[in-house]
Parts: structure tokens; sequence; C-alpha cells
């Protein structure tokens, strides 16, 4: 069996507006300990993460403290919304849970995104089968993928989510064959 440990990137600093470098909140940097504390005893054999600095950031202490690299996956990115400011976010985020081929021009839909994140998980099953990985993510990204093997995961789900940072997601795997998931809320234990 293969187990994937998806980690949604701690809390960012919202004061850098830039996504690819944006980093960790004072708060994000030190939940970033119970990221590590979390995954201390669960074998990991290697670790990716998305190319965004907080999604990288969130799992770093972990892999520094496992003497693991993190091998970065641009795959694994956030959905691009758009070059420009979207004033109405949450009515955004919503019509593309309603339609997942809804985007702006510039943007991605979440139809993109899953099979982005999807081609780039099963390439990771075959290279690292029977194994534990872990994947640095995002918020909208890991929901289309666990819509991917659950349709039930849908906007009211996605919006159940929203503010959990770090958030913590382990699916586990007979080849490409889908066998489950739970997921670990850290602020709550």
């Amino acid at each position: 069996m293969t187990r994937v440990w998806f980690v949604r990137h701690a809390e960012p600093d919202l004061s850098n507006h830039d996504e690819l470098s944006r980093g960790l909140s004072t708060k994000g940097l030190a939940d970033c300990e119970l990221v590590t504390r979390y995954l201390e005893d669960k074998a990991i054999t290697a670790a990716y993460s998305s190319p965004y600095k907080r999604a990288i950031d969130t799992i770093k202490p972990f892999a520094d403290a496992n003497h693991l690299e993190i091998q970065i996956v641009d795959a694994f990115r956030e959905r691009k919304i758009s070059n420009s400011w979207i004033a109405d976010f949450d009515g955004f985020c919503k019509q593309q849970w309603l339609d997942y081929e809804y985007k702006l021009d510039d943007g991605e839909c979440l139809r993109e995104v899953q099979q982005r994140n999807i081609t780039a998980l099963e390439q990771l099953l075959l290279r690292h089968r029977d194994e534990n990985i872990l994947i640095g993510s995002h918020g909208t990204a890991m929901s289309t993928v666990i819509n991917y093997y659950n349709h039930e995961f849908g906007y009211e789900s996605f919006r159940k989510i929203k503010g959990l940072m770090p958030w913590i997601v382990c699916m586990e795997f007979e080849g490409f064959g889908f066998l489950g998931m739970h997921a670990i809320n850290l602020l709550d234990n």
C-alpha cells in the first residue's frame, strides 16, 4: 500500500501579494512544528512540493529533520485565478465548484487543476509504490484531488476547509486503486 500525505500550507503572509514568493505568517511558521511532529512517525521516504514558497516552507522543517530533499513539482501548484483582482472571490469559487469548466480568461478551471494534479500524483504512485510520501500543497489543488476520488467533496466541503491551515490529508492506494483517505486538522489536536 502507498500512503500519500498531502499537506496544505500553513497560514500565509498576506502582506506579500506575489503568489510564488509569498511565505508564511509568524503563526504559520510556528504551526510548521505541528506538521513536523505529526509526520515524524509516518516513515515518509520522499518529499515533494508545489513551487510556491508557502507550501515548501510548511514541510521544510520536517524534510530537513528527516534528511529529505524537497523535489519541486510544478503541477502541484495552486490554480491560476486571474491576472486581475476578483471583487467577489467567494462567488467566483462557488461558480468554479458548480461548473468545473468555469474560468476567467487568463485563469484555470478546476478541471485543468485536477487533471494536472492527478497526472503528477499518478507518476509518483508509479515511482513510490508501497512507500509513504509527502506532498506540500494548497487548498484548492488538494480539494480537486479529493474530488477526483470522492465526488461528494464539492463546494460546501471546500468552504469548510477554507480556513484550515495547515491541513493534512492521507490518501491510501494499491497501485492506482484508491483505498480511502482521512483528514487531520492539526489545530484541533
